[in-house]
Formats: structure tokens, sequence, C-alpha cells
């Protein structure tokens, strides 16, 4: 398939607004591909080259590319400047131009040179890189070269996540969405959605059906539910295990020790592989007597004078490209393990979490290894509420979070969040049971004080998964000290855009003066959630949507993506819990 193909249906997918027109050029683009092709095609759609455990988007600094592309239309840096300020994008700027392409490339060479980019390091890389990068765009068309610009400077936007490709690959398939569970129930267990393009393209969905685990490869994770009472919790699922809620680092631990050489590999929630950052863990996971192991468990910073585990804050100092081997000596960690999803070359997936929990004790040090870097979580077995209170009491005394309550009979179901797992952690003051993980979808000019600053409030959202889009919750002013202000907007310019995304969902009368890619997730604080005429979190034709109540910014949370953010759905359900819990 030749590259313009596709660069065409990324433009009309970027014209629309319906995600199920989105879906259906997509599907189109996708059937008229080779598996091989298609594979490509998906991953580009993400403005990636590789799934997010393999590598990072290329981003190439903007800086660069303007040097490139002011070459290839004989313009000087500045005037090229100018029209990303007024355009918003690269992109468009570079399609505003006319040249005659000198070449033809199809998709498999077009991503062979991107992967050659990608892989142009060391001394003198970047004029290598650039001289790579001009010569592909000088024989492309002017629409090819847009999406290539973004897709080098990881801003593609083309308004989706990787569910509506699942969706798309159903509509593929059989014309509906009528297999997407299946395709979705294989990206769960095996997140590399090229690969399964790849795998229905060539052999069938019943390949998919039969699709199995692979060491290396990430598992999609489980999430917990919240409720907001100990009494709800038992009373939801009876007997129950309470585990202490730990705030690390969530990681998900891969050992492959058939090889000549240990393999190992920490993905994080995201997806990301953080093995890089964790030598010291990498170590001791290597020692554990097993020949394949997928488990997961909280890489947290401990106090080594103590034993007492530190905040995330201190934690995530270990997040880090230099320095690694100084900071392992600063912020030691502690892995410990809460869930075993795969062993000795079998999925542990369909068995009862007292049936993992058994297989874990046979190879992981126990709770009370309080030296052992790498040991199991503790658990309680929880039959009445005012057990668990007191169990939730013992554990905030202890400076944890919280707990992870947990069904003993329930089987490890990847990429759901249900009641399988639920959430008791602290209260502050206010009705609402948790902090609510947003996405920043905007910012506000200041005024008075703030005026300086440029930035006087920011919007936020939760996600629709439904919908693959992102609704409005909150419009918040509060809770960042000047410099927080002056760094927010530092982070928000670096993503912002010209015009509204077409994943959000937003009133005309809450449009933000700078829009941003839903990117940054931070942990809100409000009093209490509330139905709202004008915010679009759960707004239907017959609906009001959700507010928040005095909302305030808590946090950053670095370890989650936008797509971990609260869903629409999870806010519905907790402000009907409001009413229950007071």
């Amino acid at each position: 398939m030749n590259f313009r193909t596709v660069a065409e249906y990324f433009e009309k997918i970027e014209a629309e607004s319906s995600r199920l027109a989105m879906t259906t050029l997509l599907a189109d683009v996708l059937e008229q591909a080779t598996p091989d092709e298609a594979a490509i095609i998906v991953n580009l759609s993400l403005g990636q080259l590789h799934p997010l455990y393999v590598g990072a988007p290329l981003g190439m600094a903007e800086k660069g590319i303007i040097t490139i592309v002011s070459r290839l239309l004989n313009q000087n840096e500045e005037s090229i400047e100018q029209a990303i300020k007024k355009e918003g994008d690269i992109g468009r700027v570079i399609s505003n131009y006319t040249w005659q392409a000198t070449g033809s490339h199809s998709v498999t060479q077009v991503y062979k040179t991107l992967c050659q980019l990608e892989e142009t390091t060391g001394i003198g890389s970047q004029e290598k890189k650039a001289a790579l990068l001009k010569d592909l765009l000088v024989t492309l068309t002017p629409l090819e070269a847009k999406f290539i610009a973004r897709i080098v400077i990881g801003k593609l936007r083309l308004g989706f996540s990787d569910m509506t490709i699942v969706d798309a690959l159903s509509w593929m398939t059989a014309g509906d969405k009528s297999e997407r569970e299946t395709i979705e129930h294989a990206y769960n267990i095996c997140a590399d959605i090229g690969y399964i393009t790849e795998t229905l393209k060539h052999d069938g969905i019943e390949a998919l059906k039969a699709m199995q685990i692979r060491v290396g490869t990430p598992i999609r994770p489980a999430a917990a539910e919240r409720l907001p009472t100990a009494a709800a919790i038992v009373e939801k699922l009876g007997p129950c295990i309470a585990q202490p809620k730990l705030d690390g680092f969530r990681v998900q631990v891969h050992l492959d020790k058939t090889g000549k050489t240990p393999a190992v590999h920490f993905y994080s929630r995201k997806l990301q592989d953080m093995s890089a950052i964790f030598p010291d863990l990498l170590k001791s996971v290597t020692k554990l007597n097993v020949e394949t192991l997928i488990c997961e468990g909280e890489a947290i910073a401990y106090d080594a004078q103590t034993g007492s585990f530190l905040p995330f804050q201190e934690t995530a100092k270990r997040k880090r490209k230099h320095g690694v081997k100084e900071a392992a000596e600063e912020f030691p960690l502690r892995l410990i393990i809460f869930d075993l999803l795969y062993l000795n070359g079998n999925s542990e997936l369909d068995k009862t979490h007292e049936e993992r929990r058994a297989a874990l004790e046979q190879i992981i040090p126990g709770p009370n290894n309080k030296d052992a870097i790498v040991r199991l979580v503790g658990e309680k077995k929880i039959e009445t509420a005012e057990q668990l209170e007191e169990y939730f009491k013992h554990s905030i005394s202890a400076g944890l979070e919280g707990l992870v309550v947990k069904r003993p009979d329930a089987t490890y179901q990847p990429g759901k969040r249900n009641f399988n797992w639920i959430k008791l952690k602290r209260q502050e003051e206010g009705h609402l049971e948790d902090t609510i993980d947003c996405v920043i979808l905007g910012y506000y000019a200041g005024s008075g004080k703030r005026a300086a600053f440029g930035i006087g409030a920011f919007l936020v959202g939760v996600y629709n998964q439904d919908d693959d889009r992102f609704e409005t919750i909150a419009k918040i002013g509060t809770g960042l000290s000047d410099k927080g202000w002056q760094e927010l907007k530092q982070k928000c310019d670096e993503i912002a855009v010209k015009q509204k995304p077409v994943n959000i969902t937003c009133a005309k009368d809450l449009y933000p003066d700078v829009w941003c890619t839903p990117q940054i997730v931070v942990a809100i604080r409000a009093d209490e959630i509330t139905q709202s005429p004008l915010h679009s979190t759960g707004k239907t034709e017959t609906e009001l949507g959700y507010a928040l109540r005095f909302p305030r910014i808590m946090d950053y949370r670095i370890d989650k993506g936008p797509y971990d953010a609260t869903t629409a759905k999870e806010v519905k359900r907790l402000y009907e819990d409001q009413f229950t819990s007071r």
C-alpha cells in the first residue's frame, strides 16, 4: 500500500468528530492493507512506531524539525515559527504549501525510514537525522509530509485511542462491533496492538480466540473500583481478603530464565518499560527460583533506618534517565508483590485469588521477611465490616493509603475495572471518598495577580470509555502556589493546540483560552460531586452532567496516562455513593 493512501485516510479521520465514522474509516484502510502494513498503520495512527513497551514515540525536538521544514519550503525559520503560532501545528503549516513530490513510498518504506531515524544515535546523530528526514519529506506530497512531521515530533492528534482501533478491527472483520469482545480480550493479554492486528489479518478471528500470554509483552492491568465505607465493601463482597494499599510505582514484572541470560522487564501502569531505573530490583528478581514469571507489585521507596515506606513523591525521584545508580543508593526500593499472572509456562489468570496467592507463597518471601528486597504484600481475611474497619485504621496509622479489598474466588481479568478489587482509602474533609484522577484539557488566561503568569484557572475532564472521549468536569483555580501556576502553564504550553481536540466534549461556555492535548493527569480533591447543566461528564439528552464542588489540585499523577484517568461511569457511581455514605 502506498503511504499516500494512508495519509488521505488520516486526513479524513482528522476531519471527523463522529467516533463511528472514524472507526469505519480506519476499518476501511486496514481492510485494504496486508497484515504487515496493517500492523504498521495502527501504530502510526497512535503516533508511535512500536507499542509503548518497546519504545516511546520518536519525539524529535520541534526546533530541529522547523530547521528541516524551512529548508524544504525555502523559507526562513522565523517565518515558519510565526506560521506555526498562527496555525497551531507544524503539520498544517506544511500542508499549506505545494510542491511536486519526487517519489512514491510504500507504507513499509516510510516505516523503515522512520525506524532508521529512531535508531540513529551518537555523535553527529542530529545532523544525520535531519538529512534522513529532509530526504524523505522532499519525496512526499505535502499531505504525506504533514503526518510524517507530526509523527516525528510525537503530536499526531487524530483523536482516538487503542480502543477505537479494537472497534475498527471488529468492523473490518464482521462489519459491526460483534467481534470486539474477542479482539479486546486478545489485546488485554497481549498488549501489542500491531501484533494483534497482524495476527487477525493473517490468521483470522480464531487465532485471537487462541491468543496466549507472551513473556516480555505486557498484560493490560486489572483495576479496582471504589466504595465509600467498610460496610459497603463487605455488603458487596461478603467474606473477603484485604491487602494494604501502597503508594508506589505499580509494576508488572516479567522474568524469563529459559535463555542463556535471564531477561527481566518492569512495565509501568502505562505499559512503558521502566527496567532501566530499577537495577537493584532486577538483581533480586533474577534470583527467584522460577523459569518464567509474570507478577504484579508496587516498587516503593523506604527509609533504610526505620524500614518504613516513604511517600510517592520520594519514590518518584527514581524516575530519571541519568544518575540511576546514585538514585538507587539514595532512594532504595522494595518490591512488594500482590498478584501472579503467569508461572513457568502456564497462565494463572483463570485461577482464583486464593490459588494465585498460594502459588506466590511458594516462590516469593513472605510479608514478614522485612529484609527481603522482593516480598509478598501482607493480607488479612475479613468476615465483618468491623474487622475491615479495624484493619483499615491500622493501615492508616502505619502511614499507608488504605486497603485494596479482594474477592477470594475472583480470577484475574486483564484490562478490566470491576468489583473483584475495591479500594478503601483515607477520607479527607468533604464527602467524596477519594481523589479523582482528571486530565487537563486547557487553561484560562489569568487576571489580577495571575495576569503576569498568563494562567488563572484550568479545565479538567474524565475519560468516557464508551465514546473514547474526554468530558469536562471542573474548572479549577485553587491548589497551586505562584511557582506551581507557572510550572503548570509551562507543562500545558508544551502540549498546546490551536483548536479543540476532537476527542474532547465541552460546552462552548467553558472553552479555555488555550487547549491542550489530553495528556497530563492530576489528582483532584473536591468536597462532593454535583449535577451540572454545563459540564459534559455523564451528560445525555435527558440527564444532567456531573461537576466537582470546590475542586483543588493535589498532585500530578506521573504514573498514569490519560486513558487511566477516572472514568465517567466511576464519577456517576461516586455521585450516587455520596447519598448512601452520609
